[in-house]
């Protein structure tokens, strides 16, 4: 028997669920789902039919065939936004991310940020990776500024800056420790203030918080909303969590298994500033139900007999 892809199976599920929860609680579907595609040409980031196979010759698995890692992934942002990628370990999002910093080419598609095609690595993004990657011999304060050092900005003013986040993020007081004397959640705020130092428009996440503890992953959540608001920069965050998707993100992009399509979009109308209750709230427990719905976690919802 034929088999629909997957990416159409997700949408069948996600409109299932929601005709569904509209029959049970009339009217509140508006608030929480819809199904969108890419529909503006004044998005800040535009990602329109994506693709990227990577040769075998580019594998460290001995593999003598291509990998289709990303296949026709299309999705967009406004300015200011945060939009979390969802899905399964290795379906492609990192790769996704790496490509809209420009770290690697795509094979075919169009990603568009700020109104460019991107080609190669732009100056006015940040990139904070899965681990911290902190220099060991220089102190808190030199590894923030160690970007400015490169972009040869390394003034006052980038001092009073690298200053500053860091008494935003509560290292105010270990600015000239080393990183070894940090703990994990220490370091990765660390490389969160490094990321942001020179003011860039557009923050890559490649699931930073996913090493932390429980509780430190909780904590690490609300900071970045705090430093999402304070800096106005539009944030792309990977994660393989549903429910730290659904508490940061405006908008979630659910992925498919690879090759990578997205599966389904889920607007997050969530109000803000958020704080952990709104975990506890029926809109969070649906959209939760509704992306476990189209990555597979859970069935689709049957209507009652």
């Amino acid at each position: 028997m034929h088999k629909r892809p997957l990416a159409a199976r997700g949408a069948g599920q996600w409109r299932s669920a929601k005709a569904l929860v509209e029959k049970q609680e009339p009217g509140r579907t508006a608030a929480i789902f819809s199904i969108k595609g890419v529909h503006s040409d004044m998005a800040f980031g535009t990602i329109r039919n994506v693709r990227k196979v990577f040769a075998a010759s580019e594998l460290a698995s001995g593999s003598t065939e291509p990998v289709v890692a990303l296949d026709d992934a299309s999705f967009e942002f406004d300015e200011g936004q945060l939009v979390a990628l969802l899905g399964p370990s290795g379906c492609g999002k990192t790769t996704l991310l790496r490509i809209m910093a420009g770290l690697i080419q795509k094979t075919s598609g169009s990603v568009m940020i700020g109104g460019r095609e991107v080609t190669e690595p732009l100056g006015d993004y940040g990139f904070v990776f899965q681990q911290p990657s902190l220099m060991p011999w220089r102190s808190v304060l030199d590894n923030v500024l160690f970007t400015m050092e490169i972009l040869k900005r390394n003034d006052r003013a980038a001092r009073e800056r690298a200053t500053h986040l860091l008494d935003v993020v509560g290292l105010s007081g270990f600015m000239q420790a080393r990183p070894h004397q940090l703990s994990g959640g220490m370091q990765q705020r660390v490389a969160l203030c490094r990321a942001l130092i020179h003011q860039p428009k557009l923050l890559l996440m490649d699931e930073p918080f996913g090493a932390l503890d429980e509780l430190t992953r909780l904590e690490m959540n609300d900071l970045l909303l705090r430093i999402r608001k304070e800096t106005g920069a539009s944030v792309v965050f990977v994660t393989h969590s549903i429910s730290e998707a659904i508490y940061l993100a405006d908008k979630v992009i659910v992925f498919s298994r690879r090759p990578a399509r997205v599966a389904t979009e889920i607007p997050i109308d969530l109000p803000y500033p958020r704080n952990q209750q709104i975990r506890f709230t029926p809109a969070f427990t649906q959209a939760e139900r509704l992306a476990s719905i189209a990555l597979g976690v859970i069935p689709p919802v049957e209507s009652a007999a």
